[in-house]
């Protein structure tokens, strides 16, 4: 009854054949009862003796419930560690899986500056195999000269001072690599530096890069030509020096504002509307546009905008680039009003005024049109140039002018033939009449004297007039009417008008 029936069971099936047998037993687990009916673990041993000549044999107990509680401990505790070392494991084919597979080169350096690990970048970067990189020193690996490079940065780090610099290593083939070092302090949980990581980066694609940036910033910052960067919605994001030299605006005063801040006032809506519409199907637009400085002057400026795409193909910018062609575009003028106008009296010549004839002719096919033309010749000119010279005659000819421009419409047109012929295009007149109070008010004009350097003279003029009312009549016959009515008006005595034998009928 000593022991439970697991037990006895146990003990008739192998004990007792086992001590018969060999006549002891060890370390046998068994359990027995206490006298309160609680279980005991025991370990127990048995040898077969005699006492006083008879067989018996002596058991001893030893009580194991705290050897057990150890040994399970022992065992949770090895399952623990054996569940940590393969969890150990699993992380350090993670980390050199995620290390491996970086661009970076990464290592660890204990604080004897012997290399503790190395990712497969760091391995092909020195060209070594892991099995010379793991417990190879930091001078042997570097080599004398960079080693004592890198030596500051070494002492400080191991002082616990995280370091950031850059190096440019030269290559056997004679090329340069440019490269970002990073070492980080590894701290025990003392605090105390037990060594460090290493992070390399290639930065030498990038140095490139930055390299460009820095020669289009030279020549942004260099070109003579104004420069404005917008963003999509036209706001100005950056200018160069040329731009606050041609416009007067500094950085401060326009970067946020719209780029229309140069807006002239010259240029209609639908100007600006053709030119975003060509900026937003071809990419660029190139033109001439009136700008406004700060202190309120316009400016012709040939402008070229391009649009700058992001990587989605959307639309992130505006640039434009301007030069001022105002002395340009005002040279052209002059020379295009000189091919135009009379040099001396400043009146539309020969070439405009037939232009204009020849455009109101035109008109003339679509609606009904009323045209005179009205050929002046002065009468006595030659004298006064002959008597005064040819000063004389040139300020009769500029004062003559000026009283034609007095007597007709903007709409209408005076011109100087050569010598001291002028003709008067007028449109649409009101009659026949009108026309003829019109040529008797020059003729009136044109008769009062004249005086230059106090000396007073006087010239008068004959008239011929051809009217276009209806018909088809080139410009040149219309002209060649009025002057056959001009030589009219001077065989019947001059200083009077004369008009065209063949008014209304040129057809």
């Amino acid at each position: 009854m000593f022991f439970p029936l697991a037990s006895r069971i146990f003990l008739q099936t192998h004990v007792w054949p086992i001590l018969l047998r060999e006549g002891k037993v060890s370390e046998i687990r068994l359990t027995i009862t206490h006298h309160l009916g609680d279980k005991i673990p025991v370990l127990m041993n048995c040898q077969r003796t005699t006492i006083d000549g008879v067989e018996a044999y002596a058991w001893l107990f030893f009580v194991t419930t705290e050897r057990g509680r150890y040994e399970q401990e022992l065992l949770e505790t090895r399952k623990r560690t054996e569940s940590l070392l393969d969890e150990t494991v699993k992380n350090t084919r993670f980390i050199r899986t995620l290390t491996d597979n970086f661009p970076n080169m990464i290592a660890y350096w204990d604080k004897n500056l012997i290399c503790r690990f190395a990712n497969l970048a760091y391995l092909q970067g020195f060209a070594r195999p892991a099995s010379e990189m793991i417990g190879i020193t930091l001078q042997e690996l570097l080599g004398e000269k960079l080693y004592a490079q890198s030596q500051p940065q070494i002492s400080a780090v191991l002082s616990g001072e995280a370091q950031e610099f850059e190096r440019e290593i030269s290559k056997d083939d004679g090329s340069t690599t440019n490269v970002l070092s990073n070492y980080f302090p590894d701290r025990a949980s003392n605090g105390e530096v037990q060594g460090f990581f290493v992070l390399i980066t290639n930065i030498t694609e990038l140095r490139k890069a930055d390299g460009q940036v820095r020669l289009l910033a030279s020549v942004f910052n260099a070109t003579s030509e104004g420069i404005m960067v917008t963003d999509a919605n036209s706001n100005i994001r950056s200018i160069n020096p040329a731009f606050s030299t041609l416009t007067g605006y500094s950085d401060e005063e326009v970067l946020g504002k719209p780029a229309s801040i140069l807006n002239s006032g010259r240029h209609d809506s639908s100007f600006f509307q053709h030119m975003y519409q060509q900026l937003r199907s071809s990419g660029e637009w190139v033109g001439q546009v009136w700008n406004k400085r700060k202190d309120g002057q316009h400016f012709l400026a040939k402008l070229t905008l391009s649009s700058i795409k992001n990587h989605a193909g959307a639309v992130s910018h505006y640039v434009g680039v301007f030069h001022d062609v105002t002395i340009e575009w005002e040279r052209q003028e002059e020379i295009a009003h000189l091919a135009l106008h009379d040099s001396l009296t400043k009146l539309p010549n020969r070439l405009l005024l037939m232009e204009r004839l020849q455009q109101l002719l035109i008109m003339a096919q679509r609606q009904e049109r009323r045209i005179a033309i009205l050929f002046l010749d002065l009468d006595g000119f030659k004298e006064v140039n002959d008597s005064w010279g040819h000063d004389m005659g040139d300020h009769v000819l500029k004062t003559v002018a000026s009283r034609l421009l007095q007597q007709i419409r903007s709409s209408d047109t005076a011109a100087r033939l050569g010598g001291d012929e002028f003709v008067i295009l007028l449109d649409q007149p009101d009659s026949i009449d009108d026309i003829a109070m019109i040529a008797a008010r020059l003729i009136d004009e044109i008769n009062k004297p004249i005086e230059w350097q106090g000396n007073p003279t006087t010239v008068g003029a004959s008239i011929g007039i051809a009217i276009f009312q209806h018909g088809d009549i080139q410009a040149e016959q219309l002209l060649k009417q009025a002057d056959t009515a001009m030589y009219q008006a001077k065989k019947y005595g001059k200083n009077r008008f004369h008009f065209s034998a063949t008014i209304g009928q040129n057809s």
